[in-house]
């Protein structure tokens, strides 16, 4: 089979792409990414020595290479993990999400169309379902949620799955959704919070945690958002949407406060700041279905995930420290 994995050179991506070469299926995997801030071409230089890989730097908005790809490879199987993804960059410049994130999307289902691909599959986010109050732990996200969104970038992640969904029905694509809770793990972009605190931390500066850090997010290792991916794609029915979930609920302040145990530096770095306009309270999605139809679990306790994605930045310095002037984190 062949896939072709859009956005490949980013944080999820990337590890998808390590998932599928590892199950050693003799599956072609082509990389498809425009390496734009949040995606490097040192992510995916580690599959250089594998055959089954191909890189190939290009726009998703930009038909014409689209189309020559699908016309070169006849994948499969697509999966689009491309998307400009920053919740604070999209307040700033909700122009480039709508263009990337609505209209790419639209390419390549095009693409897909024209090549009769087996599956287009569309990574989305449990940002489009809004958020949930603190003081109701009872409440979880399910498939059945209305949309509800907070963020342009939310926005237009929710526009591109209704348009998937619309290509479903009207022409008959085969395709599913996934809406994510948050990832964490290795190759995450250090602009995000995760790897910003272990970063700040191991430098001993401080670590800003918007108003009192009290939102809560539910936490997915990415490996095993990767495994959970390969399942719907394979076996989740077509036209359908599974949640993907970590069980792992953290509110911000805890996670900074566990990644500096971790490091062994004191929470006196810890600095409150501003907080985020339309700042979502609180995230937790329900992966009933998944679980139920395709036999998924999360495999991995967020202590034991979040352990191991520290010691990874720690020794994979090399990577993430040409990426902080990009993102202008320093």
């Amino acid at each position: 089979m062949t896939y072709i994995v859009t956005g490949g050179a980013g944080f999820i991506g990337s590890n998808f792409i390590q998932y599928l070469l590892d199950k050693q299926r003799g599956d072609r995997v082509v990389c498809l990414d425009k390496l734009t801030y949040a995606g490097d071409i040192s992510t995916v230089q580690r599959f250089d020595a594998d055959e089954n890989f191909r890189f190939v730097k290009a726009d998703i908005c930009d038909r014409e290479a689209v189309f020559a790809l699908f016309e070169e490879e006849k994948p499969d199987f697509v999966v689009n993990f491309a998307a400009e993804s920053h919740v604070d960059r999209s307040i700033l410049h909700p122009d480039i999400f709508l263009q990337t994130n609505i209209m790419g999307t639209q390419v390549l289902m095009d693409a897909s169309l024209a090549y009769g691909v087996k599956r287009y599959h569309q990574v989305s986010t449990d940002e489009v379902y809004g958020d949930l109050p603190l003081d109701r732990p009872d409440l979880m996200f399910t498939e059945e949620t209305p949309i509800r969104c907070s963020s342009p970038y939310s926005a237009s992640k929710a526009s591109a799955d209704l348009l998937v969904l619309a290509y479903h029905r009207t022409f008959g694509l085969p395709v599913s959704v996934s809406r994510c809770s948050n990832n964490y793990g290795p190759y995450h972009f250090p602009e995000k919070l995760i790897p910003l605190m272990i970063i700040k931390a191991m430098h001993n500066e401080p670590l800003p945690v918007y108003g009192k850090g009290a939102n809560v997010r539910d936490w997915l290792y990415v490996e095993d958002h990767c495994s959970a991916i390969d399942l719907v794609i394979t076996k989740g029915r077509p036209g359908e949407i599974y949640n993907v979930g970590g069980h792992n609920e953290r509110d911000n302040l805890t996670v900074v406060k566990t990644i500096l145990s971790i490091l062994g530096k004191d929470e006196s770095l810890i600095s409150f700041v501003q907080d985020r306009k339309g700042h979502d309270l609180r995230y937790a999605i329900d992966p009933s279905k998944i679980s139920r139809e395709l036999n998924w679990i999360p495999k991995t306790d967020f202590d034991m995930g979040l352990r191991k994605t520290v010691e990874w930045y720690i020794a994979n310095q090399d990577w993430w420290k040409p990426l902080l002037d990009r993102s202008k984190l320093n």
